[in-house]
């Protein structure tokens, strides 16, 4: 791993460089490597990597064939399916751009970032859930192609007849209009693709992101910018087993936690993919029990939820040597908890979409230092900066801005230059938290600069709140955010999910932060709930408990 820099002085150590690559570069390093490897297991049924090319090499000349062109945006709105691999390697072939899309988005949110992305081509299951949405916006966004992508196809025979028989209300009906192109009339032609010039520095991927501030923007990813964070994990593990590793994908690759941890680096490594196309507890655990995986990547609050299963049960994570947290802070009890519990150490992981995700993480073996994200990645350099001057650096030990540098870092955000320029302080990526380094190069991280609570003249941070809050026995979840208040401007708000069959009063758990917190971080008040709301990876989000209290306030 690249030694961490001293902030505030030269660094007379340049990390070590890495190789600009094409991403395609690494599906056609698997295919001479590990042809006969399996690639993905979905549901049971396999491909390896000489089928995944052949179908990546037929799905390009498709592509090509209605029109998909060299930058033409594509938008992949899959679940976690071998289609999403597939169409993923063969846009990038032709030097199309991939526009990630969450499956569950609303019309208004797709409507939204079509039109900002220019997408003119969209890739679809046959279901209709998500089908009706693309098709309801198709003419008011322009979008010139609909390919629809039959699941029965891709399941073992069993469940595929159950799926065409038991699950007919589920399926979308393709319209037989022109805008509408089924898969096997997209690759029927299986002839290979014109060949197409693309650099390692063009666009790859617009990865939506809300930023630190204002609507959702794409961060224009290249293909040098993930391949490096790809290269970056390989020389954060360190070394490859000679067995064959098996990564359980139940993140969302349209997520880019998991298009690089997940999808990338399993490629790059010759991994076998077992996906999930989504997180249901029982499935998960059958599908770990009956591959065995040997790494996993989640987020928080899927750590909190095995840590709530039968140890027993958790058996089929026994094989895993590569556990990674990421996409949000991990408190320290359900780290603890879950390798207690299972025995497989987790280490967590600090990145944001702009940086293809990863810019620190704790090693995998040695000493970790608790509530830490762990050193800078390698090729990776960290500064912290003043958050009343960004262009002043910081020592060691101070709290500032976290800012990075690295391969992976990327290019700006698509067609928003005020935005790019503003993200970006004398050449160094902005993230918007705050942070400090400590004497040993170990990133600490505080807060989200927007979600700190301004009290009285203070800075007061919900993690701090949130951490003491994970201390208690019966805290499943908790978040806080700042809320009106008429004598200090902001004040603190705690809301608590209780672990099931555990109780605890408001004044309890008052009672206990007050021997952690300073008066000014007390919460004015803490509000019981069943559950929190979450983002469709599963982070605890903010955002619609902040709607409710200012809506709340607002009706007063």
């Amino acid at each position: 791993m690249a030694s961490a820099v001293t902030i505030g002085a030269a660094d007379t150590d340049a990390p070590p460089p890495i190789a600009p690559r094409l991403l395609t570069d690494l599906l056609d390093k698997a295919l001479d490597l590990y042809g006969d490897r399996v690639a993905i297991d979905f549901q049971g049924r396999c491909w390896t990597y000489a089928d995944i090319g052949e179908q990546v090499r037929r799905t390009a000349r498709g592509l090509q064939d209605i029109g998909v062109t060299p930058d033409t945006r594509v938008g992949l709105c899959l679940p976690n399916t071998p289609y999403f691999v597939i169409f993923y390697f063969a846009v990038l072939r032709i030097g199309g751009i991939v526009v990630n899309f969450n499956p569950l988005y609303v019309e208004r949110e797709l409507l939204h970032q079509v039109r900002d992305s220019g997408t003119t081509v969209m890739i679809v299951p046959d279901l209709k859930l998500i089908h009706a949405k693309v098709a309801a916006i198709a003419e008011d966004a322009a979008l010139q192609h609909i390919v629809v992508c039959p699941m029965a196809g891709i399941l073992p025979p069993l469940l595929s007849w159950g799926f065409r028989l038991l699950k007919r209300s589920d399926h979308a009906i393709m319209p037989q209009d022109r805008r509408h192109v089924g898969y096997a009339r997209l690759i029927a032609r299986g002839s290979d693709p014109d060949p197409i010039s693309v650099s390692p520095d063009q666009i790859a991927v617009l990865q939506y992101t809300g930023g630190t501030t204002g609507v959702p923007k794409g961060a224009m990813l290249t293909h040098a910018n993930l391949a490096a964070n790809s290269a970056q994990m390989v020389a954060h593990v360190g070394h490859m087993p000679e067995d064959q590793e098996r990564t359980l994908g139940v993140l969302p690759l349209f997520h880019v936690f998991a298009l690089t941890c997940v999808l990338n680096y399993s490629v790059d490594t010759g991994a076998e993919m077992v996906l999930l196309p989504r997180f249901e507890m029982n499935s998960f655990l059958k599908t770990a029990k009956r591959t065995r995986p040997t790494q996993f990547f989640g987020v928080p609050t899927l750590y909190a939820a095995l840590n709530g299963v039968d140890p027993q049960r958790l058996s089929g994570l026994a094989n895993v040597h590569v556990c990674i947290s990421g996409g949000a802070p991990l408190p320290l009890e359900i780290r603890q908890s879950f390798e207690a519990r299972t025995g497989v150490r987790v280490v967590e992981g600090y990145g944001l979409s702009e940086s293809s995700p990863i810019i620190a993480c704790n090693p995998l073996e040695g000493a970790i230092k608790d509530d830490s994200c762990g050193p800078e990645f390698p090729a990776t350099t960290l500064e912290i900066r003043a958050l009343d001057d960004p262009h002043r650096l910081l020592p060691r030990g101070e709290k500032g801005e976290i800012c990075a540098r690295g391969p992976q870092v990327m290019k700006g955000y698509w067609g928003r230059p005020e935005e790019t320029e503003a993200v970006f302080v004398d050449g160094a990526l902005r993230t918007g938290d705050v942070g400090y380094l400590d004497e040993d190069g170990c990133l600490f991280l505080v807060d989200r600069i927007k979600d700190l609570i301004l009290c009285g003249g203070y800075n007061v941070y919900p993690r701090v709140i949130e951490d003491a809050l994970y201390e208690h026995p019966a805290v499943a979840e908790a978040v806080v955010i700042g809320v009106a208040d008429a004598y200090r401007g902001q004040a603190p708000k705690a809301f608590v999910a209780l672990k099931p069959g555990i109780e605890a009063t408001s004044q309890a758990l008052c009672d206990f932060l007050a021997e952690r917190l300073n008066k000014i971080e007390m919460p004015r008040e803490i509000e019981f709930r069943a559950s929190l709301p979450k983002t469709l990876i599963g982070k605890l989000s903010k955002k619609e408990l902040i709607a409710e209290e200012q809506a709340r306030a607002g009706a007063q």
